[in-house]
């Protein structure tokens, strides 16, 4: 049986702090996949919701990418999408508005939509708060309730003989 989240749950599952791991950087440095890259992070929410960062570039189109904020539903293998950040590689379509647009967009899961038929998040808005990967994963963070660690990740810097 599907998942279905009201407005207000959605909102509710979104603005759940989430803690990024000290080496969050690291773990979301895509990895080739069959002509794309591609990378996971699954985090534990601050009242114990599971959610699934989803991140995909294609390798052939720097603009042809998605980064999804997911709720890994308890008791399925469900991953009910929040949100999603899509780069400016294809049309969309807002099936019960009738909306169309070209470029970059972020598709937020609606009650409305679900109760149509359509999936969770078919629904979409134009943005230009991010024009890249990297953006579009920055303003997850920002969107999503993401807690940054409170010690920043720093990069090991080598001697000349080699040791950190």
């Amino acid at each position: 049986m599907a998942t279905f989240l009201t407005d207000s749950e959605i909102a509710g599952f979104i603005a759940e702090p989430k803690q990024l791991p000290p080496d969050w950087r690291n773990r979301v440095k895509l990895k080739p996949k069959h002509g794309h890259y591609e990378r996971e992070l699954d985090i534990t929410g601050e009242n114990g919701s599971k959610f699934r960062v989803v991140m995909r570039q294609t390798i052939a189109n720097s603009l042809d990418f998605s980064v999804i904020l997911g709720l890994l539903v308890p008791k399925t293998n469900q991953v009910f999408r929040l949100m999603r950040f899509n780069g400016k590689s294809h049309e969309h379509t807002n099936k019960i508005e009738g909306t169309r647009f070209y470029d970059f967009h972020i598709h937020r899961a609606t009650e409305r939509y679900q109760k149509d038929g359509y999936d969770e998040e078919s629904y979409a808005e134009v943005t230009d708060r991010y024009s890249s990967f990297e953006e579009a994963l920055e303003t997850l963070i920002l969107e999503g309730g993401f807690v940054r660690p409170l010690k920043p990740q720093m990069d090991l810097d080598f001697d000349e003989g080699g040791s950190p």
